[in-house]
């Protein structure tokens, strides 16, 4: 029975690497040249295996692999990096997706059980643009255009037209929900990009689910003051305000679990010799339990409203994204689980933290489910990310393992109809 080539798949991450990146990290941003250029590369190599492949009304690229059933099985991935980024973060996914494609080549002829279809995801980051998910999200028909098309990137490019450079419509983005139509279920691998398994010393694990994530920013308005004469009571600062939040958010996730980060700090007129009059504060908060996700956020407002009234200024609150959390689909899980045992002999179950394409595929009803594979470091979204050449290795392995039980699955229609 032939097998995956999970060396191969190293080697082709290393050539990306060498393709699209530096010793100041990988540059795949979506809508740049680099990225273009990426795909052009993985173009070439799903054209050697003789598959159908088109790019989807939202910019989405599809690769696929008729089977004697219409029912497809989607192994989903995303090649765009954030600026500076590791070497495999999304990467990884979709050439270990390519490698199980040749696997179905060589045993089938071409001609698997079921349709399979490698999908590379457009945008999956938001690094540009700051909308994450962008083509999953347009597939999986929640992608509104009149939200997004006013976004620009730190040099004033909109992102109408970043896409529209691209050979991509926002207007028509939604268009690309057509290619789920006989979907029956997803998969996808991903580096964990935090500490989870690396702690336990596992080299796999099995997602339950992506959180849910509540994305805001925070506009405390005060009074601009000269910083010499204004005494300490009489000022209306607005930093002040928005400086108590941060450790209020710490105590506020503390007690209800989850993870929250305040990431930007903006202040006007931002001036050594005056009173700051203008703060603003991005903060995002996620977690598994939608009513604990609500509760982080109710108990944040009520913070920002205090310490407001206390320093005598405003605040408002702005959504910038949100996303309910998504539990996975049951039996995957426990044929993904199977699978990591059959790979290296031990599994653990965890949530995601980050977001992936694979919550908008559990989004539109897709079952859906994702491994797992530890990171070294804990760390993503850095030019140090790194795992272990073994534990890529295994984690295709893993994969194709879970691709054969779920083409079975998929083919004995416990699946999507």
């Amino acid at each position: 029975m032939p097998k995956v080539d999970p060396k191969r798949t190293v080697a082709e991450l290393q050539e990306l690497r060498r393709l699209t990146a530096d010793e100041e990290g990988a540059w795949r941003v979506a809508w740049t040249d680099t990225w273009l250029e990426s795909r052009r590369w993985l173009r070439d190599k799903l054209d050697a295996l003789d598959l159908e492949t088109h790019l989807d009304a939202a910019g989405n690229l599809w690769a696929t692999m008729r089977g004697a059933s219409d029912r497809e099985l989607l192994i989903g991935g995303h090649m765009d990096s954030v600026p500076g980024g590791g070497w495999l973060d999304g990467c990884l996914n979709t050439l270990a997706g390519v490698e199980i494609l040749r696997r179905l080549h060589d045993e089938y002829g071409g001609r698997p059980p079921v349709t399979v279809r490698l999908v590379d995801w457009a945008d999956e980051e938001g690094a540009r643009f700051g909308r994450s998910l962008l083509g999953s999200s347009a597939c999986g028909g929640t992608l509104v255009p009149d939200e997004e098309r006013n976004r620009i990137d730190k040099d004033g490019i909109r992102l109408e037209d970043a896409l529209r450079r691209c050979g991509v419509e926002l207007d028509r983005a939604g268009e690309s929900h057509a290619e789920l139509a006989n979907a029956a279920a997803y998969l996808e691998l991903h580096i964990e990009q935090g500490p989870v398994l690396l702690d336990l010393d596992l080299p796999l694990g099995v997602v339950l689910g992506t959180f849910g994530v509540e994305r805001h920013r925070l506009e405390f308005r005060g009074q601009a003051a000269h910083s010499g004469s204004t005494p300490m009571d009489r000022r209306r600062d607005a930093f002040l305000a928005a400086a108590r939040m941060s450790p209020e958010i710490y105590a506020i996730t503390g007690r209800h679990g989850g993870v929250s980060t305040i990431g930007s700090c903006v202040t006007r007129p931002g001036i050594v010799t005056s009173v700051i009059a203008e703060c603003d504060v991005t903060l995002d908060q996620r977690h598994l339990e939608a009513n604990a996700l609500s509760t982080l956020l109710r108990e944040a407002k009520e913070a920002s409203e205090r310490f407001a009234e206390e320093g005598g200024v405003s605040v408002a609150w702005q959504e910038l994204w949100r996303i309910e959390p998504f539990a996975f689909h049951p039996d995957l899980i426990e044929l993904a689980d199977e699978a990591v045992l059959e790979a290296v002999g031990v599994s653990h179950r965890l949530p995601s933290g980050p977001l992936h394409d694979a919550a908008e595929m559990a989004r539109a009803g897709i079952p859906s489910v994702m491994l797992f594979v530890q990171s070294l470091h804990g760390i993503s979204h850095n030019k140090i990310e790194d795992t272990k050449i073994e534990h890529i290795e295994a984690s295709v392995v893993a994969l194709d393992a879970l691709t054969r039980k779920a083409m079975a699955w998929v083919a004995a229609g416990s699946a999507r109809p």
